[in-house]
């Protein structure tokens, strides 16, 4: 069974509160960021940080996405058939402020694909790091600069953010972030798991 991290109200409060405190920096460094969405988990972060972005900073932030999965080092043994996205920037990157979002980080190594990735569109001035979930268990060393929620997990949990729906209309989708346990397995073959 899994456990809830975050209910629809706390992920609201979360992106609440990176929202303010990246408009508080924006405000104190004079210029809006770039904001680059980490394909697929941070998509649904930047669905919802952006207008409130957009509302706290009094104008809308120029937003672009990254995909990964080329830039993974694990790309060949565990994408054995990867679905590869789009990724598209705003324009030039030289010389921007850019925050990547991402929904968890734990080992940090996707945040280092996804940097090897920007990196092919330009020489940013900065990069910072905003996520819903920071987990522990890194490898690498990369922190975020934006947190909803810190908590230390178990390596053998995964931590997924994931949207139900709620209703039939397009908007009608509350999104979650929940523990996932391990799998247990099977000490005898063809033993039933619990």
């Amino acid at each position: 069974m899994s456990d809830v991290l975050l209910d629809p109200n706390a992920i609201e409060a979360c992106v609440e509160k990176i929202a303010g405190e990246i408009s508080a920096r924006s405000r104190a460094r004079g210029e809006s960021p770039i904001i680059v969405s980490i394909r697929r988990g941070g998509d649904l972060v930047t669905e919802r940080l952006v207008p409130r972005l957009t509302n706290a900073m009094g104008k809308s932030p120029l937003v672009g996405a990254v995909d990964i999965t080329l830039y993974r080092d694990d790309a060949a043994t565990a994408l054995p058939n990867p679905r590869i996205g789009p990724s598209h920037l705003p324009g030039s990157i030289d010389k921007k402020w850019i925050i990547l979002i991402d929904d968890v980080i734990s080992t940090g190594r996707t945040i280092r694909a996804a940097l090897d990735a920007l990196l092919d569109f330009g020489r940013p001035r900065s990069v910072e790091l905003a996520v819903l979930v920071d987990r522990g268990g890194r490898e690498l060393p990369i922190q975020p600069d934006y947190v909803g929620l810190k908590t230390e997990v178990d390596r053998a949990q995964r931590v997924e953010v994931m949207t139900k729906r709620r209703g039939p209309a397009a908007g009608d989708e509350e999104p979650w972030a929940i523990l996932v346990p391990p799998n247990p397995t099977p000490s005898h073959p063809g033993e039933r798991k619990p």
